[in-house]
């Protein structure tokens, strides 16, 4: 007989089922999957040398966890994906409030109901999936929420006093007994609140409006908290922090190919956009350096962090800009453009937060600054510093460009050009061509990367670039200096 066909606890007993704890079940699955290579936490990236190993170290050593690091580094998701090392299937005591353990209950009626039933107690089997309990700390979270209170509606129905234990409605840490209980962004918690955890932690009692309860809760506890130089609302208290057994830090993504990989892996893009519009690897890598370009900015707050969700959403957001360009060119396929960035800058405006000095130049233009920077550093991984170059040759390969836009020639890049006519006007370009031909590239590409070299060219000064509403214009800046000088 398969253990989740028992319907009562007499079945239970004679099939020899031994009951454990939570943190004991994760260990030995844990233990299993070690040995056998398997991997616990599929699609967490960049975090198998780091953080992952820290996790098993302090699941081996059945601890409770305080998960700290800044937004967007993949706190919950380890939590969620900790239930995988669940029993798929537990026995508890049906109708119990707080999946109790057959062969241990832990509530006065639980004991009660086994006493009159013995082993025809009725048993029911809980999937993992179900023992899980997250909840968000803020402010306003009471002891009530977490613990439990009296409840009066209760004790009129069932005409019981006050004073009987049954009157009492448990709150959300007693409901996750044998489950993982998450507790996010544990600073926001009030200080009063946190002490309620000293005893649940340590002891394994909990007390409600004067009931001594001795309730030996079986819960391992996830905790995730911004660092707390970071809370401006709050902060863990010190003997809380004493009692979570483990701390683990975590971190952004080290390289542009991890990053690469995780906004592939989570951006919401339908199959049917993803085969109809192209995203060069020079593109992704572009996106992927603005987010690290944000983490180091002076206009960004650097203890506040630019989450993932900002590469993820201006990944979506640039897939929806060529797609709204091919509905208006009528064209079947696309392929991402530099100018495309510009439809990203409401994923930038929205997901970091601005120092004074932000604030002042406003989040637009800093937007418009994280793009420049990346850019510029992009450049010189595949175009010669315009000014080095001269300097050490006495040589300048971008002469033919220089002079052709100092002849007062200049091009218009507009957003919802026919690719075929954004083909055209590079083409029209003198001497362009030419430097993207000397390099290794794929021939689909080309286009592209004349197109970055111009946008390069201008963060060296060597062009200037304009944003009109329809798109962007290229000049050369002097030309453009003197035309002014002549209009005043």
């Amino acid at each position: 007989m398969k253990y989740t066909e028992i319907t009562n606890l007499g079945e239970l007993k004679k099939a020899g089922y031994q009951a454990k704890s939570i943190k004991e079940e994760i260990r030995n699955n844990l233990v299993s999957s070690l040995s056998n290579g398997a991997t616990n936490y599929d699609g967490v990236l960049g975090f198998e040398t780091t953080v992952l190993p820290d996790i098993e170290r302090a699941l081996l050593s059945r601890h409770n966890i305080l998960l700290l690091g800044l937004r967007g580094q993949a706190k919950t998701r380890i939590a969620r994906l900790t239930t995988k090392l669940l029993d798929e299937y537990i026995p508890i005591i049906e109708g119990s409030e707080l999946n109790e353990d057959p062969l241990n209950p832990i509530t006065e009626s639980s004991k009660e109901l086994i006493k009159e039933l013995g082993d025809t107690t009725p048993v029911k089997w809980l999937h993992r999936e179900l023992r899980y309990v997250e909840k968000l700390a803020t402010p306003d979270v009471s002891i009530a929420d977490l613990i439990g209170d009296v409840d009066p509606i209760k004790a009129a129905t069932l005409k019981l006093a006050y004073s009987d234990p049954n009157v009492i409605h448990y709150g959300l840490i007693p409901r996750a007994h044998r489950s993982i209980f998450v507790l996010n962004e544990l600073p926001d918690l009030q200080a009063r609140i946190q002490v309620s955890l000293f005893n649940i932690l340590q002891e394994g009692d909990i007390q409600i409006r004067g009931f001594k309860l001795r309730l030996p809760l079986d819960i391992l506890f996830i905790f995730t908290a911004n660092p707390e130089d970071y809370t401006n609302r709050g902060s863990i208290i010190t003997p809380l922090k004493d009692r979570i057994e483990s701390q683990i830090l975590t971190h952004y993504p080290k390289t542009i190919e991890i990053a690469k990989k995780i906004t592939q892996q989570e951006i919401r893009t339908s199959e049917k956009v993803r085969k109809q519009i192209e995203i060069p690897e020079l593109i992704k890598d572009l996106l992927e350096m603005i987010v690290f370009e944000a983490r180091d900015s002076e206009f960004v707050d650097e203890n506040s962090g630019v989450s993932a969700r900002l590469s993820i959403s201006a990944m979506e957001n640039l897939y929806s800009n060529i797609e709204r360009r091919l509905l208006k060119t009528k064209e079947k396929k696309g392929v991402a453009r530099i100018s495309d960035f510009w439809g990203i800058i409401p994923s930038i405006t929205g997901k970091v937060e601005l120092v004074y000095e932000g604030e002042q130049e406003g989040p637009h233009n800093v937007a418009l600054h994280l793009m420049s920077g990346a850019i510029a550093k992009l450049f010189l991984e595949h175009f010669e510093h315009p000014d080095q170059t001269v300097k050490r040759d006495n040589k300048d390969p971008y002469a033919t460009l220089r002079a052709w836009f100092a002849a007062g020639n200049e091009i218009d890049l507009i957003n919802e050009d026919h690719q075929k006519d954004y083909i055209k006007i590079l083409d029209s370009v003198p001497g362009l061509g030419k430097l993207i031909d000397k390099m290794k590239i794929k021939p689909e590409d080309r286009y592209l990367y004349m197109e970055f070299l111009l946008h390069g060219l201008t963060e060296f000064e060597v062009l200037s670039k304009e944003h009109v509403r329809e798109g962007l214009v290229f000049k050369d800046p002097l030309a453009n200096m003197f035309n002014t000088l002549r209009e005043e």
